[in-house]
């Protein structure tokens, strides 16, 4: 009988062909089955967002599995249904009977710190056939020296869509939508897009922006103005009547009738039959992640616990996700108001639980983690002291290992007071290629947790390269991005277009009536078109020809009556010297300006620019990294080291802690980093977003200001 199953579903995966159909008011489960010559159980393994017994929503776009045969169709669908129904039945059940048989056994010894699910993911088999063959594990612990025996099945292979090209049409993927917004905007369940598009990933629900998707052309064309109603059912009690049904649900008969032709066909109301009546709900707008974030609700989550969490009363959740009406499940997506907040993270429009991650580490987790950085022992002589201060002085490379380094060791230092122990292997590229791939070469990669390093980014490309064969992530602490697609590769810096935007969307959300103006040299013109789109009507001043500004023009543009934000981009430092200074001289009480970069880099730094200048300027600036007074880290850090740490420093501890703690949580960075929103210590912090090809993304960024002499942290 096994074996005939395996059979049965091999043949008719690779025959099995679809269509689709749109539903109409009225339609039921039971008549598109009938239309189709299907059963309604094949249609429902097709399309798993539609449940027995519950009306199917008008616009709904459902799969359908077409049969070889029409007119030899019945005796078909009674055996797919019997089969389907068999392995449903079965399915999480212990009994064995009925279950597919293996084709072999491979022989497995358990290693140390091994587990049943790495096991049964590293074999593609689950944990239940695993036991099944093994019938010790029931009562005994998986242990180091165990032999098991690992089944091995016949595959199956996927199912051959057919679809008519007619009914088709390709559909680029937005910015920052879902395959639930997707499917969602063209009335089809997930599982329906899945099947359209069978290329797409299994493992993830990443979509890039731009990627090409196959959805069935809408009905009605347009996709902004589909109104999809919803709908709930109602079973009608004995001696029920129109009459009464109008008044409880403000429908007439012909209302009724339309939306249920079966009363019609079986000549009236009857006793037990199933109505479908439209659902009244609040008006929430489009679904998609721009105005939404949603969350999965978690097994044994009770209403109380859940409004706790979201920070929002049943009766709006409600409302904005009817299905509740049928009760709380584990694994209900719900969507949420995108200025919503609670007790949770978001990350991607994902509503995540908040970890903390101290409380969560397991103390048997032992990271090992491999430094790579640019000492350049190779141009130093450590036996002259003075030498090595001033090479360290004048060499950033050094400067930045040393500092990045230094901060990494406290950091594995607080860990081990914590109970975990990090194994560490240190070398020096040299900031050589040659040199970076000896060290590989030699280096026995199995088993690393991550790497850090290297700084440069050719060397970096190479490691992350190599170290992607082992699915070993590589932390580039001072790099933004690349050219490559480094998929395992964590950029802990911001980019600068994140930081840009991060300072456009603050100043959007606080901005009233002030007056923008934006002054931009000559290398800066993009970012000026980037500023005079973000806020229409802003006026550009531009330099002079010997990089000056016309005061006149200046103190013309400026209001009187609002507060004036000037945006200043430029990599000179004389432009910004001079600019704050005019800026500066035409501050009064009735001009007030407040003066803002999306691009702070060395210029504003220099020591040309009056610091009294720019804190009288309010000036504001996204940063990577915030400002640190004495704190207990930094005592620590001159108690060991002798010296005040630097920003490199703070950044080398942050970057490793932040490493170190995940790794101990989920003892793997990247399977972490799925479950943990954004992170804070000292002095920087972390929101690491996939992108599909090209690595790990950090878009966590401060907004500073100047006050009274000071850099203090602005509230988002």
């Amino acid at each position: 009988m096994t074996t005939f199953l395996m059979l049965f579903i091999g043949v008719c995966a690779v025959a099995q062909k679809f269509t689709t159909h749109s539903v109409k008011e009225g339609e039921t489960l039971e008549g598109i089955a009938k239309q189709y010559k299907v059963s309604e159980l094949g249609i429902l393994n097709y399309n798993k967002e539609v449940k027995k017994g519950q009306a199917i929503k008008a616009n709904t776009i459902l799969v359908i599995p077409l049969v070889g045969d029409a007119n030899k169709s019945e005796v078909k669908q009674k055996t797919e249904v019997g089969v389907n129904a068999l392995l449903d039945k079965l399915q999480g059940s212990e009994s064995e009977v009925g279950k597919v048989e293996p084709v072999g056994f491979i022989s497995h010894r358990t290693r140390r710190k091994e587990t049943l699910y790495g096991i049964a993911k590293r074999y593609d088999v689950t944990e239940d056939d695993i036991k099944r063959f093994n019938r010790e594990l029931y009562s005994v612990q998986l242990k180091r020296g165990m032999t098991l025996k690992i089944p091995k099945y016949r595959k199956v292979k996927e199912a051959e869509n057919v679809h008519e090209e007619g009914n088709y049409e390709v559909y680029k993927v937005q910015p920052k939508e879902t395959r639930w917004s997707i499917a969602h905007k063209f009335g089809i369940t997930l599982d329906s897009l899945l099947v359209l598009n069978p290329d797409l990933s299994k493992t993830t629900d990443h979509l890039a922006n731009g990627q090409e998707l196959l959805v069935p052309k809408l009905v009605k064309g347009e996709i902004k103005n589909q109104k999809t109603q919803l709908y709930t059912s109602y079973t009608v009690p004995p001696k029920q009547t129109f009459y009464s049904l109008e008044k409880k649900f403000g429908l007439s008969s012909e209302e009724l009738i339309k939306l249920n032709p079966e009363i019609k066909e079986r000549g009236g109301l009857k006793e037990g039959m199933v109505l479908q009546i439209p659902v009244k709900t609040a008006n929430s707008g489009v679904v998609n992640t721009e105005n939404f974030n949603f969350y999965e609700v978690k097994p044994k989550q009770t209403e109380f616990s859940l409004t706790r969490k979201l920070g929002i009363t049943y009766r709006e959740l409600l409302d904005l996700n009817p299905d509740l009406k049928d009760g709380l499940k584990a694994g209900m997506v719900l969507k949420l108001p995108k200025n919503q907040t609670g007790n949770f993270d978001v990350k991607n429009a994902l509503i995540l639980d908040k970890i903390n991650l101290i409380d969560s580490i397991n103390p048997l987790f032992k990271p090992k983690l491999l430094f790579l950085l640019p000492f350049r022992f190779d141009r130093l002589n450590l036996n002259e002291t003075e030498s090595v201060t001033n090479a360290i002085k004048k060499r950033k490379d050094v400067r930045y290992s040393l500092g990045l380094y230094s901060g990494a060791l406290m950091a594995i230092d607080s860990v081990a007071k914590l109970g975990i122990s990090v194994d560490v292997k240190t070398y020096d590229t040299e900031l050589s290629m040659d040199r970076t791939r000896t060290i590989l070469q030699q280096e026995n990669l199995n088993g690393v947790s991550a790497i850090f390093g290297p700084l440069e980014p050719v060397s970096l490309k190479e490691v992350a390269l190599q170290a992607a064969n082992y699915n070993i992530p590589v932390i580039a602490p001072l790099t933004e991005g690349s050219d490559l697609s480094l998929s395992n590769v964590f950029f802990a810096m911001p980019s600068k277009k994140v930081m840009r935007d991060r300072l456009l969307t603050y100043v959007s959300d606080i901005r009233t009536d002030q007056k923008i103006i934006v002054i931009a040299d000559s290398k800066n013109k993009s970012t000026e078109a980037v500023l005079l789109k973000q806020f229409p009507g802003a006026s550009t001043v531009t330099l002079k020809e010997d990089r000056t500004l016309d005061i006149n023009k200046i103190s013309a543009l400026l209001s009187q009556t609002s507060d004036n934000y000037i945006f200043l981009e430029t990599d000179q430092a004389t432009v910004v010297h001079h600019a704050a200074s005019l800026l500066n001289s035409l501050v009064s009480n009735k001009k007030n300006i407040k003066l803002l970069t999306t691009d702070k880099n060395a210029a504003f730094d220099n020591e040309v620019v009056s610091y009294s200048h720019m804190s009288n300027l309010r000036f504001t600036y996204p940063s990577a990294s915030r400002r640190v007074s004495s704190n207990s880290f930094t005592k620590a850090y001159s108690a060991r080291f002798g010296a005040e740490p630097d920003e490199y420093a703070i950044r080398g501890f942050d970057i490793a802690y932040d490493l170190l703690l995940k790794i101990a949580y989920k003892n793997n960075l990247i399977d972490a980093s799925k479950l943990i929103g954004g992170t804070e210590y000292i002095g920087n912090k972390f929101n690491y977003t996939k992108n599909f090809t090209s690595g790990y993304f950090n878009d966590a960024v401060y907004i500073l200001e100047f006050q009274n002499m000071e850099v203090v942290e602005l509230k988002e």
